[in-house]
């Protein structure tokens, strides 16, 4: 799996001050994406221990609330292989910490395993490490840049562990319909 950026000390995608790991690859291709360079599998530098152990570290910081994958598309099936292992090891390395991932693909995507486009044998370990996934790809037609955490008002900030509780989709306390101010 290649890698377009990481991010220490964000402050954008999700609560607190976070690392951030932008992957390569997606095949949504949302229309008006603010990053269509990370539509390319090969776009960037590849994902290796080096960068996996620079990001534990910078998660042991203790003003550090936790990590965020965005992309490209974290939960294509070849960047599930790769990230799997990775987010069982900050689970491990940096306990305490959250884990929050974007997807274009919505819950129900994700959970069908009829659906081979993002469904494989990784795909309910690995939301089992998540705290927050924001759901749901980019729709320019309802971009509303008053939204929290999200781009356009189809997308969801879900609590995934309640979801995988219930079995349904649960909404996150951080998806107020407005920031907050």
């Amino acid at each position: 799996m290649n890698y377009g950026n990481i991010k220490y000390y964000d402050i954008a995608d999700g609560v607190g001050v976070r690392t951030t790991l932008f992957v390569s690859g997606c095949t949504h291709h949302c229309r008006d994406c603010f990053q269509p360079e990370t539509w390319d599998f090969n776009f960037g530098e590849e994902f290796t221990e080096k960068e996996e152990d620079a990001i534990i570290a910078s998660l042991k910081e203790g003003f550090v609330e936790g990590l965020t994958l965005l992309g490209g598309e974290p939960f294509e099936p070849e960047n599930q292989r790769v990230l799997l292992p990775f987010l069982k090891r900050v689970r491990e390395e940096a306990p305490g910490k959250s884990i929050w991932s974007y997807s274009g693909y919505t819950w129900e995507e994700l959970n069908d395993p009829e659906n081979r486009r993002c469904h494989t044998e990784d795909t309910l370990p690995m939301l089992k490490l998540l705290d927050v996934l924001v759901d749901g790809e980019f729709h320019t037609e309802e971009k509303n840049l008053g939204l929290r955490f999200r781009g356009s008002a189809n997308q969801r900030v879900l609590d995934v562990q309640e979801s995988l509780k219930k079995g349904e989709p649960v909404l996150s306390e951080y998806n107020e319909r407005e920031k907050i101010k």
